[in-house]
């Protein structure tokens, strides 16, 4: 190969690489809005503006295509968990990992997360990024939660991953659209009222 053809390759790289951008990003919004069964392979490709023939020559499926805006939605949760102070108080850190979903949710960046019967969840499970990117923010998680119960901060008398999991159910928590409704609340007070139930309770102090 002659030097004159590399800058074209590169070239053609980049575009491609742009393009499978912009298919991610507009799955991301799809699975947003509507959730995984309700998305079409056909909204995507109108909403990047190609055909859906050149939409399968990146993806070949449409669990192809939801998983690779899972995992990317995973990779930026995991470069936010990992830019946390390391000194700071544990339930500091994961006060701020929820905050952090809360805003991507209420961004409307947040997928809808498959049901247990999903073809999408059986393509995850398969997935070694995803998993690998699960388990990674898992064990983060499990570790600050296990020093805030150690610390007082959180209740021992829970398990350590019944926590975990209620911290995960924000990302799907019905309760933010519920707050949106009507334009009552600004982000930040939504934001701010689903911190408060999730930390402090319901109960009177």
């Amino acid at each position: 190969m002659s030097s004159t053809d590399t800058p074209k390759t590169s070239f053609k790289q980049r575009m491609l690489q742009v393009r499978e951008d912009a298919i991610i990003h507009a799955v991301n919004r799809l699975l947003a809005e509507k959730g995984f069964e309700a998305m079409t392979v056909d909204e995507v490709a109108a909403q990047v503006g190609i055909a859906k023939a050149s939409l399968y020559k990146h993806f070949s499926s449409k669990e192809d295509l939801a998983a690779a805006a899972i995992v990317r939605g995973m990779r930026r949760a995991q470069n936010f968990i990992g830019g946390l102070p390391s000194e700071a108080p544990p339930l500091e850190n994961l006060r701020a990992v929820v905050r952090w979903l809360l805003e991507v949710k209420l961004a409307g960046d947040m997928p809808i997360l498959p049901s247990q019967s999903s073809s999408l969840r059986a393509t995850l499970m398969v997935n070694s990024d995803y998993m690998d990117s699960l388990m990674a923010i898992s064990d983060r998680l499990e570790k600050w939660i296990e020093a805030a119960q150690t610390r007082g901060e959180l209740s021992q008398r829970l398990p350590t991953i019944a926590i975990l999991f209620t911290l995960f159910a924000c990302a799907s928590d019905p309760v933010v659209e519920f707050l949106q409704m009507g334009g009552r609340f600004t982000d930040e007070q939504i934001t701010d009222i689903v911190l408060a139930t999730y930390f402090e309770g319901i109960n009177a102090r």
